[in-house]
């Protein structure tokens, strides 16, 4: 990176992980940077998030731990993983015909490369405590986006007090008609040279963005609730003091059945945060009569989880306390307008979390913005002119550029996200299924030199493009970008190709046929 002209005011909507990683990028830079929150300050545990629960655990892959590494920021990384737990495959729960009950490992990666369970509070902490020891940064919590013109680079914030827990971002934005002008909380307006919005799936910055820019956005609730639910430690013995985990904490736990499921991940507190996925219908029938109808299904469908790791009664206080809340998947597309504004992460391309990638493309979103901002001279002294206005013209072509790159790699996340799912509760239980897995896997660690590395390899442990093949709409295609030999465009079992052009199979037989003729 080249030597830093005049400093830009950045503005950042929203101080979530993706929000305060972008503040770092950009104070890192140079620049003046303002973030504003429509919460508390985070860091509060008192503080509650706008789903009124924790957000479903997080899993850190190696695209948001990439896009960290790129701070610049002294022991930031080091200080995240160390709070983290490494996750090496899923483990797969269930009860054969006999009775017995099982679990299963399934490693993610043959080469042994693990996810790791993290704490998003704990995340956003060590993120923020870092933005706030740089002097160029300042934190506005409680300050909420009210309006802004991105011709004139004008934003408007109301300041308040504290922030009422039945706030949503995009919905705050609408007057409250019952109010007197006179009680309202003081309104600010603040001036920037670019708006980074970071303000999650209802996002109001992409609500004002909408206002100036031709935005084409799809929004989608599938038809699955969740609802969070908590193992505890277990309880010390005699013979230590010391809490240990109930399950392997190493693994994902994963309760597969057809259509719903159950999934444990480990916390640092020896707990495990777990959420069931099932049907809204599933919901419904079981919070109809749940003293009667959630034991018996919890026995049958998810066996060895109750009573053995949750206790009847805790698990019924669980299920009728904690929200039963819906899953949105959002693609829009630009993600700009002219040189002000810019969406990132669930404000952009909120997904459903199947593949554990949502915060980690959030995070590789502020990565490869600030590539395009470099490589587009906005922080280069040597540019021919470094006077405001050809600044404006290299950040609007950066932005451009950005929303062009950018788009198909969030569409191709959020299909396989989607596509994630049936995997995740029932694939993982077929034969077929781990057939497939082992002839993948055989083959990139055996013969190598074919190039071939699996779909979940490639999105998980690389940081090579992911991109969308084909025009918008529910049914644009996935893929992953080959640099160079077989690769899983993960449209199906055994589908595959190569890049040089020619058909190698269009199933399991092929592959199976290619490997006996190598060898």
């Amino acid at each position: 990176m080249s030597q830093i002209i005049d400093k830009q005011k950045v503005v950042v909507v929203g101080a979530g992980p993706v929000g305060a990683l972008a503040a770092l990028y950009a104070a890192g830079r140079g620049d003046d940077v303002e973030v504003y929150e429509l919460r508390d300050d985070l860091r509060d545990p008192s503080t509650t998030p706008l789903n009124f629960t924790k957000s479903i655990n997080l899993a850190l892959s190696e695209r948001g731990i990439n896009a960290m590494r790129h701070t610049q920021s002294e022991g930031l990384i080091e200080s995240v993983l160390e709070e983290t737990i490494p996750m090496h495959g899923r483990m797969i729960h269930g009860r054969r015909k006999t009775g017995e009950l099982y679990q299963e490992s399934q490693e993610y990666d043959v080469h042994g490369r693990y996810i790791r369970a993290v704490d998003r509070a704990g995340l956003n902490k060590r993120l923020l405590d870092a933005l706030e020891n740089m002097p160029n940064v300042t934190l506005h919590f409680n300050h909420k986006l009210t309006g802004a013109d991105f011709n004139k680079s004008t934003a408007w914030f109301e300041r308040r007090s504290h922030a009422p827990k039945t706030d949503h971002a995009q919905n705050s934005t609408q007057p409250d008609i019952s109010k007197k002008d006179e009680d309202r909380a003081p309104e600010i307006a603040v001036t920037f040279d670019l708006l980074i919005g970071a303000d999650g799936a209802h996002s109001a910055a992409r609500y004002h963005m909408m206002k100036f820019a031709r935005l084409n956005y799809q929004q989608e609730y599938i038809d699955t609730l969740w609802c969070e639910f908590h193992i505890p430690p277990t309880t010390p013995s005699s013979t230590s003091s010391t809490p240990t985990f109930a399950i392997s904490p190493n693994h994902l736990h994963i309760w597969p059945s057809q259509t719903l499921m159950f999934i444990a991940i480990p916390s640092l507190d020896h707990s495990f945060t777990c959420t069931l996925f099932a049907p809204s219908q599933t919901f419904a029938t079981l919070s109809s009569s749940p003293h009667t109808t959630l034991l018996p299904f919890f026995a049958q469908t998810f066996p060895g989880i109750c009573p053995d790791l949750i206790d009847p009664d805790t698990l019924l206080h669980q299920f009728t306390s904690n929200p039963h809340l819906p899953l949105i998947s959002i693609k829009c597309t630009p993600y700009h307008y002219a040189s002000s504004v810019v969406i990132l992460g669930d404000a952009a391309h909120a997904m459903v979390p199947f593949y554990g990638q949502g915060m980690n493309a959030g995070l590789e979103d502020v990565r490869v913005l600030f590539d395009f901002l470099d490589e587009h001279g906005v922080y280069d002294a040597s540019a021919s002119s470094s006077s405001k206005s050809s600044r404006t013209q290299s950040r609007a072509r950066a932005l451009q550029a950005y929303t062009a790159h950018r788009t198909p790699d969030a569409s191709a996340i959020n299909d396989l996200a989607l596509r994630n799912y049936e995997e995740m509760r029932s694939s993982v239980t077929s034969p077929l299924y781990r057939v497939r897995k082992f002839v993948e896997e055989s083959v990139n660690k055996y013969l190598p030199g074919l190039g071939w590395k699996t779909q979940y390899s490639r999105v998980s442990f690389e940081n090579e493009r992911v991109f969308g093949f084909g025009g918008g709409g529910a049914g644009w295609g996935v893929g992953v970008e080959d640099v160079g030999g077989w690769e899983n465009d993960g449209a199906g079992v055994g589908e595959m190709s190569y890049k040089g052009g020619e058909e190698v199979g269009e199933d399991l037989e092929g592959l199976v046929g290619l490997l006996i003729g190598y060898v």
